[in-house]
């Protein structure tokens, strides 16, 4: 099954695979995604992967924001140290560019950054460098099985 298939199929669970969108072009980057969905860049839910405490943590955020290194440090007690490519596909079985909250490991974490309310629809990756899904904010919230919400962008 691909990565793409594994993500529909999840999303099924929720009742918003038919939500997933295929491109011929790629949205492996914000604004690439935005061209190829023709919206503002702060509707793309980039997936941001870190290393803490040994462990894969996946923030969720609004594509128009970044990381603010001293609320990361605030939040989960050490520096934001993002996973290498292949710390990435060994947590997670992504590679960079279609990297989503959507059917992980049990052993990555995923948060959302408060960032992400100020936008409906969001669009995040479906598990390719060359897909999304529209979701509210809160149908984010409950098809990544968010662990909770953060702020740490600025």
């Amino acid at each position: 099954m691909t990565e793409i298939e594994k993500v529909r199929a999840w999303l099924d669970t929720f009742g918003l695979g038919g939500r997933v969108m295929e491109f011929d072009v790629s949205s492996a980057t914000v604004a690439l995604a935005a061209e190829a969905i023709g919206c503002e860049p702060g509707r793309i839910a980039k997936t941001l992967s870190f290393l803490v405490n040994g462990q894969a943590v996946f923030i969720v955020a609004a594509g128009d924001r970044r990381i603010d290194n001293p609320k990361f440090k605030q939040r989960f007690q050490t520096k934001a140290k993002m996973l290498t490519a292949e710390e990435l596909e060994a947590f997670s079985g992504l590679q960079p560019g279609g990297v989503c909250p959507f059917a992980l490991p049990e052993n990555v974490t995923v948060w959302l950054d408060e960032s992400l309310r100020a936008w409906d629809p969001l669009y995040p990756a479906a598990g390719t460098a060359s897909s999304a899904v529209r979701l509210s904010p809160e149908e984010l919230e409950r098809a990544s099985r968010a662990a909770g919400w953060v702020d740490v962008t600025k």
